[in-house]
């Protein structure tokens, strides 16, 4: 039998203590854990932490997963299979709706529209698949900011150019707008991207709680909205079909 690397199988124990259990860890907690001393765990996290695998809050000196971690984790699934899982939620979606559904991920600094169901009338529609869309304005791309932290590094990089006269574009309150997705479990644009147009999406999980990409719809602001407010059947429309997927995708209950 092939001998192990003593190194990496503790570096593997360390992960896997910080991906279950407690959000965040201290040094202490995670040599009493793995059963080494102090010195010989912190030198297994700092490595870890140049690597981008483990973060270290600055406030509480307590260490988490990373974001690099995370876009490792995100390229074990394969878009085909979160395509496939959606198909028949995001038909089911756009009959409810009566609006065009839309599943996106993160790619460079964007959002990749991997499937796209037309919006069930006889107007003439252009098939999107394949399309990128901002991540800093759509609905689909603040809710990949708010949950996943990568595509919240990399719209840190994005220069936020006003698309409309509704686009935000500020940093504390593209913040703010964050937080407010994640407060209430979905994001909206109302005329941010494109005049005229309003939409509204939540997040997929995988079967390990991790964001794997955004589901949403796209329509006129008159039927999407009602005084200026995304109307409340279409949001319960768009996090039942995110929920549906995320199940499939052995995410469980949320």
């Amino acid at each position: 039998m092939a001998r192990t690397i003593q190194s990496l199988e503790r570096a593997a124990a360390v992960l896997r203590l910080l991906a279950g259990g407690e959000r965040r860890l201290g040094l202490s907690d995670i040599s009493s854990a793995i059963g080494l001393a102090k010195g010989t765990t912190h030198g297994i996290l700092r490595t870890l932490q140049q690597e981008g695998f483990v973060e270290q809050e600055p406030a509480s000196g307590r260490y988490q997963l990373g974001a690099e971690l995370l876009r490792l984790g995100n390229s074990y699934l394969d878009v085909h299979e979160l395509r496939a899982r959606a198909l028949v939620w995001t038909d089911d979606l756009a009959r409810s709706s009566g609006e065009s559904a839309y599943l996106g991920v993160l790619h460079q600094q964007g959002v990749l529209i991997v499937h796209h169901v037309f919006r069930p009338d006889d107007s003439r529609q252009v098939l999107e698949v394949g399309a990128m869309h901002p991540l800093y304005s759509t609905a689909l791309g603040k809710v990949l900011c708010a949950y996943d932290p990568v595509a919240h590094s990399e719209v840190a990089e994005v220069a936020r150019e006003p698309l409309t006269p509704h686009t935000v574009t500020g940093a504390d309150a593209f913040e703010t707008t964050l937080e407010l997705t994640r407060a209430r479990g979905w994001a909206a644009d109302v005329e941010e991207t494109w005049e005229g147009v309003a939409s509204v999406a939540a997040p997929v999980h995988d079967r390990r709680r991790m964001p794997v990409g955004a589901v949403g719809i796209t329509g006129a602001v008159e039927r999407v909205c009602q005084e200026g407010v995304v109307r409340p059947e279409i949001v319960a429309a768009v996090r039942d079909c995110a929920r549906a997927v995320s199940r499939d995708l052995g995410a469980g209950r949320f």
